[in-house]
């Protein structure tokens, strides 16, 4: 299946590039429209698949139409694209439904997958935008862990092993293992060693 899509965004140049590149890459592209206006015109008369629209654009912002399609139960899958990096905006993207939020910036790079992800009814977010919220939220999240799991959390970033820590703090091993448990949970990790390891390195200097 070749989901229709229509694409927004109010800079000529952004928008010609995205609309030679999906067109370049067979996509079906059924409409462009230059500001928000145009954009929820568009939607409302052919229904599209897919919407990629920048989120701020004259008229309506990409937000204020994504509303507006959940107000109106319009199925289109709404595509956000921006150069913000900013955890509130994207917050409210999730709210109100958005399928899709790419960081302007790696638009070319992404588009291709988002579409593909958005077409099977999976949610695309780009990586780099999360791995940012992450990092950002680090500090409060690291303030969670008692002094225990503190020390442990530093020597993991140390590329301690669970042996090399026990020994270290004259604990168990056994010991080790089920404060690393409670740390992932606690920063919201899944249950793979390397998760924990690469998490600690990154977020050392926040201790």
């Amino acid at each position: 299946m070749n989901p229709t899509i229509i694409i927004a965004d109010d800079h000529p140049l952004v928008l010609k590039g995205l609309h030679d590149f999906l067109h370049e890459n067979k996509f079906n592209v059924i409409a462009s429209a230059k500001n928000g206006k145009e954009a929820l015109a568009l939607i409302k008369a052919h229904r599209p698949d897919i919407a990629i629209l920048d989120i701020k654009m004259p008229f309506f912002t990409g937000l204020e139409i994504a509303k507006k399609c959940q107000a109106s139960n319009i199925k289109t899958k709404i595509v956000l694209i921006t150069f913000e990096k900013d955890e509130n905006t994207y917050n409210e993207a999730k709210e109100l439904g958005a399928y899709g939020y790419v960081l302007k910036e790696f638009a070319l790079d992404e588009i291709e997958s988002c579409i593909t992800s958005v077409s099977n009814n999976k949610p695309y977010f780009s990586p780099e935008l999360l791995s940012y919220i992450e990092i950002n939220n680090a500090p409060d999240k690291i303030k969670t862990l008692t002094e225990a799991e503190t020390n442990i959390f530093k020597l993991i970033g140390g590329n301690k092993t669970a042996t090399e820590i026990a020994k270290e703090l004259n604990i168990s091993v056994r010991t080790v293992e089920k404060h690393k448990s409670h740390i992932r949970t606690k920063l919201a990790l899944d249950s793979k060693s390397a998760s924990l390891y690469l998490f600690a390195k990154e977020n050392l200097r926040f201790l």
